[in-house]
This record gives C-alpha cells, sequence and structure tokens, in this order.
C-alpha cells in the first residue's frame, strides 16, 4: 500500500478500564480499524493526565489501579479515516464509555513494511 502526502490523523483516547463485551475497548477499537483496512493503528499508556472529571491519575507504583489513559493513534487517507468515524461512534455508544476524539491534518513522509 502506498500512502504519502496529505492524510489525516484520528487520536482516541478512552479509559484503560474501559471494555465492550469483556474486552478492553481500546483493543476493539485497534482490531475494528484493521478490518476497515486502515494503513495501521497504534495504542499506547498514558503515564500522567487527567479528563474532564479533573482527577488526576498516574502510573506511579501506589496508583496502579488507577483508570490510565490509552491513547490510540490512526493515520490514513481522510477519506478511510472519515469512513471509519461512524463505526467509531458506535462503538463508544455500545461501551457507554467516555473520551475524547480529535482528528488532524498530517502529512506522511514515510509508509512502507519492514523487509522480512
Amino acid at each position: 500500500m502506498e500512502l504519502k502526502g496529505e492524510a489525516k490523523l484520528l487520536r482516541i483516547f478512552v479509559g484503560e478500564s474501559d471494555k465492550l463485551h469483556h474486552v478492553a475497548l481500546f483493543e476493539v477499537i485497534v482490531r475494528e480499524a484493521r478490518q476497515a483496512g486502515l494503513a495501521g493503528a497504534t495504542a499506547w499508556r498514558g503515564l500522567l493526565g487527567y479528563g474532564p472529571d479533573s482527577r488526576i491519575r498516574s502510573a506511579k507504583i501506589m496508583d496502579l489501579s488507577a483508570d490510565l489513559s490509552i491513547i490510540i493513534e490512526i493515520a490514513d487517507t481522510a477519506e478511510k479515516i472519515e469512513a471509519f468515524l461512524p463505526r467509531l461512534k458506535e462503538l463508544f455508544e455500545q461501551a457507554d464509555s467516555g473520551g475524547l476524539v480529535t482528528l488532524e491534518r498530517v502529512e506522511i513522509l514515510l509508509y512502507r513494511r519492514s523487509k522480512p
């Protein structure tokens, strides 16, 4: 797949404890993005942050049970990202979950598969 030039970056913030049918919401989103044929998705865990409730959550040893943020980033063409947004909305509604979704313009300089 050739992907270069202007594209969109979809950034999704969910809570680590958010679930959909007993599966972590971030995992469901990444798998759905793959099924939709998006170029790639990466999820990682936040170290420190807060959301609408202003409650600070951290990865400090004393707070390991805290509901840390998981950030998922997906970059692809504007058309493919836009086509995925209704499915993403459905996932949030099915999970009855809060979160934050942002979209920005990016320029892809390199996108290639590693050599085996």
